[in-house]
This record gives structure tokens, sequence and C-alpha cells, in this order.
């Protein structure tokens, strides 16, 4: 029996898998093997179907079941998370189910930003992304139980890394955590990735001079300095009340979390503010650039996407002596700017990031550029300089090389960039 959320139009070719078989004796020419993956205590494939990538976990039925529900639940939360598809239960006597996910698109692991990086060692964007999954997690009333970079997968957010949940078995949903249930989570997660650090010296992929032990015990300050920008009680006088609450606010929506209720107590040395945080509703630049452009982007993505398009209509009204309106700078800045830089992009190099990662990156390729030329080199000539020069060094991510790699026994093979020289 398939149990699935739909719309699952897209997943449908899966019911032909061999279900009625153990996971780990599936023998199917859609299976692919993904390297510099995590390490996991079950059994874990990955197919390839319809052009998207699916990992399918055996699991005992009760936590895969749960597993589901709780997937949903983040789903709906805004909670970074991978997205589930269904599971399959009632196989025959004694079998486990199976739990079965979409592989997050443009994401990658932990040891392949290792294996590859790119601009110095990725420690610090790795603690401060899971860090932030964290708390969101602990603001939605989430205990996960079993942090770990093993568990999460990272993608690139306009030069930013964003963490997304993989693994939700040991994960437990309360209306509210107390003190003492997130400082355990954070003591798991603390020597889960001690050890997984570790793992990575014993390698030789962790860059000399980083101390597991110290990384990984920087998890807690970092997490406790977030917790305690997003809900820490202030004391306002009077004639500063308003504009301090909207500096407060302001601030949330800049971290990416909202304010789910606004408290205001009569103290004796004034009024004490306390805002109960929650997890931002999430895409509002998304949205935006959608709605003007027609482009799908992250969050960051896209915030960094609609300041191009405000420069670019700044400079068409001062070019031409008349106002333009959003919808029509949009337009042509599609025509122009973006549509223009990103075909500059080969076909053998447009796997490498998504396309509005790319067009941030050429962004930051420009102003870098105009730096050292002390003057404005314009878009064009920094996409070519780009392609030429910066993109061709980016690692595929782990779900874009799908079709056309074949691997022994007739399984297709996966393989991030970095992979084969670590073998």
């Amino acid at each position: 029996m398939f149990v699935f959320s739909p719309p699952a139009d897209e997943a449908a070719g899966l019911l032909t898998l061999p279900f009625s078989e153990p996971l780990e004796e599936w023998q199917d020419e859609r299976l692919v093997e993904v390297r510099q993956r995590g390490i996991s205590r079950h059994v874990v494939r990955f197919i390839a179907d319809s052009g998207e990538l699916y990992a399918l976990k055996s699991i005992s039925e009760r936590l895969a079941r749960r597993e589901y529900r709780l997937l949903r639940a983040l789903a709906e939360l805004n909670v970074p998370a991978v997205e589930v598809v269904g599971i399959v239960v009632d196989r025959w006597t004694e079998a486990d189910a199976i739990l079965v996910t979409r592989f997050l698109d443009y994401s990658t692991t932990y040891r392949a930003l290792f294996s590859t990086p790119r601009g110095g060692q990725p420690t610090d964007s790795l603690l401060d992304a899971l860090v932030e999954l964290l708390v969101r997690l602990h603001l939605s009333g989430f205990f996960w139980g079993d942090c770990s970079l093993s568990n999460t997968l990272f993608r690139q957010d306009a030069g930013t890394l964003e963490a997304y949940l993989v693994d939700a078995e040991t994960s437990e949903q309360h209306p509210a955590l107390s003190a003492g249930q997130r400082a355990w989570d954070v003591e798991l997660a603390t020597e889960r990735i001690c050890g997984e650090l570790f793992d990575l010296e014993a390698g030789g992929l962790l860059p000399a001079g980083v101390d597991p032990v110290a990384t990984a015990d920087a998890l807690q300050p970092r997490y406790e300095g977030l917790w305690e920008e997003l809900n820490r009680e202030e004391t306002l006088r009077p004639e500063e009340q308003r504009y301090r609450i909207a500096e407060r606010l302001r601030r949330l929506n800049e971290l990416g979390f909202d304010a789910d209720e606004v408290e205001l107590i009569s103290a004796p040395d004034g009024t004490r503010l306390h805002v109960r945080t929650k997890v931002a509703e999430s895409g509002q630049h998304s949205r935006q650039l959608f709605q003007q452009a027609g482009i799908s982007a992250d969050e960051n993505q896209a915030r960094r996407l609609l300041n191009d398009i405000a420069s670019f209509r700044g400079y068409l009204e001062l070019r031409d002596g008349a106002g333009v309106s959003e919808t029509v700078a949009a337009h042509r800045w599609v025509q122009e700017v973006y549509e223009p830089a990103l075909a500059a992009v080969p076909a053998g190099l447009r796997d490498r990031l998504a396309p509005p990662e790319i067009f941030h990156e050429i962004l930051e390729h420009r102003w870098y550029l105009s730096e050292q030329a002390g003057r404005d080199v314009g878009t064009t000539m920094a996409a070519q300089s780009y392609v030429d020069t910066v993109l061709p060094e980016v690692p595929r991510p782990l779900t874009t090389t799908i079709e056309g790699l074949t691997g022994p026994r007739g399984q297709q093979e996966l393989v991030d960039e970095g992979a084969a020289e670590e073998a």
C-alpha cells in the first residue's frame, strides 16, 4: 500500500518499483548512487524517475508513519525540510516500510562542501545554517533529537547556505519546547557534529587548523546568541516605544522571522517589551519577484534580483528623464539584463547552480571587476568573465547530473565533482 500526499502525479512511476523485495537487494535501472552522502542507520537508496531524484529509506512502519506525519507538519509551518512524497507499508510479514522523500534540487551534503570548498573552508557557514534551522524548529515546537550534518542538506542562496532537515524519525512535536528540551537538543547536536568532523579529519577532508571539538562546541553559543536576539525582553522609555518596537520587528524580519504576539508590560523602570517570535511566512520576496518578472527563486536570491531590478529602473528613469513603472522596468530587465546574462552560460555549465544563483554570482563578479577597473564594467562583460573564470570551478550539485550517466550493472551513477578525487 502506497500512502502519499496529493498531488503526486510526477511520482506515479515509483509505483512500478520492486517493493515486494528488500530495499537493499533491489536491481533497477533507475537506481542512483549518490556519493559523499552522510552516515545513515538505515538502508537508503536513491531513484531517478522522470527527471526527479527520490530518496527511499527502509524503516519500521511505526517510525515511517510518524516521520511522514512530522515532515508534512514541518512543511505547513514553513520550516526548511525535504518534501515527503509518501510511505509504502504492508509489504510483507516482518518487512520494513519505505519512506519516500524528494531530493532537494541544487542541494549538496556537508562532505561535498568540504571536498570542494569555495571561498575558504565552510565550517562557519555550515554551523550558522544549522543553528538557524534548529532555532526555526524550536520556535515551531519541534524537538529534532538527531540534529547532525549527515541529517541535513545545504543549498546556496545568494552566497549564503540554507540548511534543510532530512531525517525526522526521532523528532517530537509539542505546543512549545522548554529551555531544558532545547538545551538537550543542542547538546545532542554538538556530540554528533563533533563525531562527523573527526570522521572528516580521518578522511583528510577537514582543513588544517580546524579543531573538531572546538568547532562543534561553537554551536551552543551561536544558538544561544540567535535565540536571545529573537526572544529577548527589553525595557523601553515612553517616548521611544513606537520606534523601538518598529525597529525590533524590522530586525526580526531581516533575520527571516515574524512576530506572533507583542506584549507590553508596565514596570516601575519603564515598559517591558516581549515579542513572541515565530517562523516567518516564507517567500515574501520570492512571490514579489515571480509576480514582477516570472522568475522562481529562493528568498535571498529574490531579494538580490529585486534590488537589481530597482537599480535598473532608476537607470532607465535617469537616462530617459521620465518615470518607469515597476512592471515595465521588471519586464525590460528580464529581456535586456537577466536573459542575456544567462544566455552567455554554455549548456555544459548550466547545471552547476540554479539560474538565479548564477545571476547573483555574476552581480558579485561585476562588483569585483568594477573595483579592480575603477569603473562599472557592466553585466555583459562580467557575465562572460564569470563564465570563463569562475563557473567552471563550481562543483555540480547532487541532483542535476542524473540523465545520461550509466554506472556498473546498468545502474545510474550520480557523482558530484570532488567525489572521484576522494575515491
